[in-house]
């Protein structure tokens, strides 16, 4: 009966033991416990040595860093009806442990989940180029949006940013082909333009040496200069217009008109 009864007593002070030590829990500078007390909320303890008291209190760990979350690739159709798949990756954290813990049953799966849903509804609103090209614009207002939604979760979103779109080989390709068309267009008006400011110099150059009729000769005599220090065996003669006027006034002279020509007697 002695060591029975020795036995016992060994038990009740290892249940002791087990029970002291399971009272005490630890948490990380990051961690924070949610207390509840029979059921309710208590408050919230850490980080540090804390104490629970076994079967009326209990505890869950949260964590408050900020969580990375790959938000699945989405097939979402454009405003201007284009079928693209787009994939985005999430940053949040966790403000308030109690809202984390009470008002939402999983706030990681919910974020996730709303997550996916808001970014279909919000870039279904914008056309391709947009999504391809305003990505600074769609992240901040996805991080806008989320970022209320998740609020009554104790949830702070710090940002969105879209990583990837897919797009069809046959959109691919069209696009391509927009861009090479783009770049045509560019090119003709870079050329209309380049030959618009020519015009308008050579205009210029004109009423200057109409003002000084002796440039003329000396821009003669610089052609003449170009001309001859090439490798040519043919050399131009520029002639003033003024000449061949000239000419034309001095036949003109010379050969009248003449009743008796072949023309007026036929």
């Amino acid at each position: 009966m002695m060591i029975d009864f020795l036995y016992f007593q060994l038990l009740i002070v290892v249940l002791v033991v087990m029970l002291l030590t399971s009272m005490f829990r630890i948490l990380r500078e990051y961690e924070r416990g949610v207390i509840f007390l029979l059921g309710r909320f208590y408050k919230i303890k850490g980080p540090g040595l804390i104490l629970v008291i076994p079967f009326v209190q209990q505890m869950v760990r949260v964590d408050l860093r900020i969580v990375t979350m790959d938000v699945p690739s989405q097939d979402l159709i454009s405003r201007d009806n284009v079928t693209v798949r787009v994939n985005a990756v999430l940053y949040f954290r966790v403000l308030d442990p109690q809202k984390a813990i009470i008002n939402v049953e999983n706030y990681l799966e919910a974020t996730s989940q709303l997550a996916q849903t808001t970014m279909r509804s919000v870039l279904g609103q914008h056309e391709l180029d947009e999504i391809l090209s305003a990505r600074d614009t769609l992240n901040t207002d996805l991080q806008r949006i989320l970022d209320q939604s998740t609020d009554n979760w104790g949830i702070k979103v710090t940002a969105v940013e879209i990583k990837h779109v897919d797009l069809d080989e046959s959109m691919i390709r069209a696009i391509a082909r927009q861009a090479e068309a783009e770049r045509a267009r560019r090119a003709k008006v870079i050329h209309a333009t380049g030959e618009l400011e020519a015009a308008k110099q050579l205009l210029e150059a004109a009423h200057i040496l109409a003002q000084q009729p002796e440039a003329i000769q000396l821009r003669y005599l610089q052609t003449l200069t170009e001309v001859s220090s090439e490798n040519s065996k043919i050399i131009v003669f520029p002639l003033p217009m003024e000449l061949g006027q000239i000419l034309q006034r001095l036949a003109g002279q010379h050969n009248p008109a003449d009743p008796k020509s072949p023309s007026e007697m036929t």
